[in-house]
């Protein structure tokens, strides 16, 4: 992978152990030559990733709507900073701007960016894979939310499967390098319903 997408907080939370993770991903991009894709901000964990990998001289693209592009909010260091008109151009842009991505601790705004490209995934939209670095166990409930919506009938296990998840900031981009991407969905022939 040239590229990865990092979703993940503008806040900072309260767990030194993310906050330490979320610097050792951005170096650890930047000491493997992957450009950093992420939301554009200076502030939170968003922040910290970006500032672990710039300041390992990694290169970063930072994607922002103009509505939230403020001297306050905005890194002023970056690699590249691209301006969207709206949230959802910015998960487009970066969804094409990335190879790859990985979600990291975060809020709702996380939360929405890892369902929509999972759903996509699972639409066969794409192929590309789909980490979750569950530094702190940070996402032990979620991943016992979509085991429950396999064992209820909503999720296909094949489609959680696609989602690969490790504690570990090599393990994971290992398992991420390994991805078999899923065989192209099947839909269901209404010409026979």
């Amino acid at each position: 992978m040239k590229s990865i997408a990092v979703f993940c907080g503008s806040s900072m939370g309260n767990d030194n152990t993310i906050i330490t993770e979320a610097y050792a991903l951005g170096k650890t991009l930047a000491q493997q030559n992957i450009t950093l894709v992420y939301g554009a901000a200076k502030i939170g964990i968003m922040g910290t990733v970006a500032n672990g990998s710039l300041e390992n001289n990694g290169k970063v693209i930072g994607i922002i709507p103009g509505f939230l592009k403020t001297k306050e909010i905005v890194s002023e260091d970056l690699t590249e900073l691209i301006v969207t008109n709206n949230m959802h151009d910015r998960k487009v842009i970066m969804y094409e701007k990335s190879d790859g991505f990985i979600i990291i601790p975060g809020g709702f705004g996380t939360m929405d960016e890892f369902f929509e490209i999972t759903t996509w995934g699972q639409l066969g939209l794409h192929t590309k894979p789909i980490g979750v670095l569950n530094t702190s166990g940070y996402y032990n409930a979620l991943m016992a939310q979509c085991k429950t919506m396999v064992d209820k009938g909503f999720l296909k296990q094949e489609n959680l499967d696609a989602v690969v998840v490790d504690e570990t900031i090599d393990g994971l981009l290992e398992k991420m390098n390994n991805f078999v991407p899923l065989p192209a969905p099947k839909w269901l022939d209404v010409s026979k319903l």
